[in-house]
């Protein structure tokens, strides 16, 4: 994916990995519950040719061509409401709405058949709505985003036009394919953090939101699950500040061999050196990750707000660059953020151990950046950064 938290908007993720069009490799070795496919070597040229013989079924339906099965993931469109757009991205918009009866997010995906992309980049991101539906559908955790249904490739999508007053005004879609989910009326972790910039946070809501994504990561990892692009804007929060983690447009099934799995794909800022270097990589690039929202979540900062894209990248993988840990956060706490960014993968804890040092965190004495005496912060961090 490589992305940049600048070029996106929250909810919606994309892929780059359609230039890679290697075969599809699976080992002899061991049985077919323990295989392990790599997404990005997937032949995109021949998954297209599927999936536009797939669509044109769903095309002729209704033309006298026969009925296609129905996916176990796929929605009743009759059911679903959309309202309004809530976020956007290059490739996709996300809205609001309803679907039998229950809040939902809708997300949107254009596969560009309006000319604006090339075919490499409608092959990845069909490929890429497939691989997020594949990967969501069966997951079930509570802190992991509900995913309610998909639909794929239909004429029947009804989406309000812009600047329309009007709800009888929609537009139809000649090809778009839609991911309905929960909707979750708290916003990005991302959003929260920054809401809470100038105060900070407790230390108490600071390891109950941290608790959230550590369990959540578990979750994913035991499901051997690698999410590769763990950041506070794609983390949302339920109306009782329950963190649930969203956006499984990149997340991969871990392969076998961690040499099966490279390549840039996540987030600067977020992106662990062996990714950034091109080094083969498993789950612990997610541990990585998650150090990084760790700091982000006490601090309720940017991390290396004043450098760029290029020098962020440089400086993590060849001069062991980090945020810096403010010196009144408690040790137990900066010891996990510095166990999770370690340079060295096999040196990062799993997740689960994680969630164990978390839970044993003493939250009563305080700790947090708000000292008991202090209402403005603590003198021990930069007190002022952005707008």
């Amino acid at each position: 994916m490589g992305s940049r938290s600048g070029e996106k908007e929250e909810g919606f993720s994309e892929s780059n990995d359609a230039g890679k069009q290697s075969k599809l490799k699976a080992s002899d070795s061991f049985g077919t519950n323990d295989m392990f496919f790599r997404a990005d070597k997937i032949d995109l040229k021949s998954l297209d040719i599927q999936l536009e013989k797939q669509l044109n079924k769903a095309w002729t339906k209704g033309k006298g061509g026969s009925k296609r099965p129905k996916e176990e993931w796929e929605i009743d469109l009759s059911k679903l409401e959309i309202r309004y757009v809530i976020a956007q991205g290059t490739y996709g918009t996300v809205y609001r709405g309803s679907y039998d009866g229950q809040d939902v997010a809708v997300k949107v995906l254009d596969w560009g058949e309006d000319g604006m992309a090339t075919e490499a980049e409608t092959a990845s991101l069909r490929a890429s709505f497939q691989q997020e539906v594949a990967v969501w559908h069966k997951l079930d955790h509570p802190n992991v985003t509900k995913f309610v249904g998909a639909s794929m490739g239909t004429t029947d999508l009804k989406i309000p036009t812009k600047n329309s007053s009007s709800s009888e005004s929609f537009s139809h879609p000649a090809r778009a394919c839609c991911v309905v989910v929960e909707y979750l009326p708290g916003g990005t972790l991302k959003q929260y953090l920054f809401k809470n910039r100038r105060r900070k946070l407790p230390y108490e809501i600071v390891v109950q939101v941290a608790l959230d994504l550590s369990r959540g990561l578990s979750y994913l990892h035991s499901k051997k699950i690698v999410h590769r692009d763990v950041k506070t804007e794609n983390m949302l929060l339920d109306a009782e500040r329950n963190l649930k983690i969203a956006d499984f447009g990149v997340a991969r099934v871990e392969a076998q061999n961690p040499k099966d799995m490279t390549g840039e794909t996540g987030t600067l800022g977020y992106m662990a050196p062996e990714v950034l270097d091109g080094k083969p990589y498993n789950r612990k690039c997610d541990v990585y990750s998650f150090g990084i929202c760790l700091w982000e979540i006490y601090c309720c900062d940017m991390p290396y707000p004043d450098l760029s894209f290029a020098e962020v990248s440089s400086a993590v993988v060849r001069q062991n660059l980090r945020p810096n840990v403010p010196r009144c956060c408690p040790s137990a706490m900066a010891s996990i953020m510095r166990k999770c960014w370690d340079a060295n993968p096999e040196k990062r804890p799993d997740m689960d151990d994680v969630v164990r040092l978390l839970e044993a965190l003493d939250t009563s004495r305080g700790g947090g950046m708000i000292p008991d005496d202090q209402v403005n912060g603590c003198f021990c961090f930069r007190p002022k950064r952005g707008p």
